[in-house]
């Protein structure tokens, strides 16, 4: 790792209150233009017992907006300190966790996942449009049928068709015949570009795509892409959990990714992160936001600074091999239940690097899915029933689970 460490608590406070001094103090200053203010202290406590120990509570008291991106050019003044910060969790992200070069990304702290995969569409088809000259009925989003929900939102929003590719059944790997079919009929349909969303572990069944076999059948089809990672879930847990460097920056097929620090990180919500290749992010720069510091190139806009805090926190404290340790534990935890499952000869996926177990719905009659909060793939009609390993689901709990499993699996039928 070459920019991320391990901090001590009081390094953490220290560092989280020296930004929050060279950030601007609405009670000490005489500053009238900004249209924000600290959190409201008739309702949030803002006592010094109260908030002096606590640099995350402060961080929220005092309210900074970190509108814009804070890797690029200049940013708000008035919140400099926690936006660097940001940046330096960002680099920690992008550089140490994906593999990215210092100095060659941009980047910002997102709502979450769904504004992160939005902001890459909407990057790239503004980017289609602005340097090929490719009309916005020809591009299109490609991806799995495994993919997360927020690319159809996003091909709604921004007016684009969206080809979606069969997975196979058992192992959720991209069916490349359909692949191959579903280019040639965006092709056939006059789609010059493709958006690619590719997964680092689905949030349904921790599966991985290829994304070699999206970029070799585009160009075989000669045609424009950029391929976008959508790493929400995977983000901090499979590059510890995998080797796997083609699914980083290591890669240059890849563009962006997303990450949410509100999954594995256990971060606070509204700690998506958007992480994207060196000059591109302008192509969504708002030119009318002229009264914003650095103008805004973000979907979201204003922003709690808090969040970026949050993670920086987190990952300060565990530090990259407190990070490593706690993958392997989950690692370990998840290959413990697999096995347990393999002999009561429960069926399931599992990629090999995911803490994800999809068990299929003949083993799991609905009350048991109820008792232990089993997801289903589909609420209304589910096929597929997940576990999700993570630090409070200890093997005590998965016990439990396994112990009434272990009376049903014996006499199991299909659960219609």
């Amino acid at each position: 790792m070459k920019h991320w460490k391990k901090f001590t608590q009081q390094e953490i406070k220290d560092r989280v209150f020296d930004a929050l001094n060279k950030n601007v103090n609405y009670l000490e200053t005489s500053v009238l233009g900004v249209p924000a203010s600290h959190l409201d202290e008739k309702v949030f406590n803002q006592d010094q017992s109260f908030v002096k120990g606590a640099p995350f509570m402060s961080t929220m008291a005092q309210n900074p907006n970190h509108i814009g991106c804070h890797t690029q050019g200049s940013s708000e003044s008035f919140f400099a300190g926690t936006q660097g910060i940001e940046r330096e969790v960002l680099t920690w992200c992008a550089v140490d966790i994906l593999k990215a070069e210092p100095d060659e990304f941009d980047a910002y702290v997102a709502s979450g996942g769904t504004e992160a995969n939005i902001q890459a569409m909407w990057l790239y088809r503004n980017y289609f449009m602005k340097v090929f000259g490719i009309k916005r009925e020809e591009i299109a989003i490609l991806c799995s049928a495994d993919s997360h929900y927020s690319t159809d939102k996003g091909a709604n929003l921004l007016a684009l068709d969206l080809y979606k590719v069969k997975v196979n059944e058992e192992d959720r790997t991209i069916d490349v015949t359909d692949l191959e079919e579903q280019i040639a009929l965006a092709k056939n349909n006059g789609v010059e570009a493709f958006i690619v969303v590719a997964n680092m572990m689905t949030t349904m069944f921790g599966s991985v795509d290829d994304v070699t076999a999206y970029s070799s059948f585009i160009e075989r089809a000669q045609m424009h892409y950029r391929i976008h990672v959508d790493a929400a879930f995977g983000g901090f847990y499979y590059p510890f959990s995998s080797k796997d460097e083609n699914m980083s920056f290591k890669n240059p097929k890849i563009s962006s990714f997303t990450l949410d620090a509100h999954k594995m990180a256990q971060a606070p919500y509204g700690t998506g992160i958007f992480v994207v290749r060196k000059n591109l992010i302008h192509y969504t720069t708002t030119a009318s936001a002229s009264y914003v510091e650095g103008e805004d190139c973000t979907l979201i806009g204003s922003r709690s600074g808090a969040n970026a805090v949050a993670i920086w926190m987190i990952l300060a404290k565990n530090g990259p091999f407190g990070w490593f340790e706690k993958i392997f534990i989950l690692q370990k935890r998840t290959d413990w239940m697999c096995a347990q499952l393999d002999e009561l000869n429960i069926a399931y996926y599992r990629h090999p690097f995911s803490n994800i177990i999809t068990m299929k719905k003949q083993y799991i009659k609905p009350e048991i899915a109820k008792e232990f909060g089993l997801v289903p793939d589909n609420h209304h009609h589910p096929a597929w029933y997940k576990i999700v390993v993570m630090d409070h689901v200890t093997i005590e709990k998965l016990y439990g689970l396994l112990k009434v499993l272990k009376h049903t699996a014996a006499s199991t039928v299909p659960v219609d």
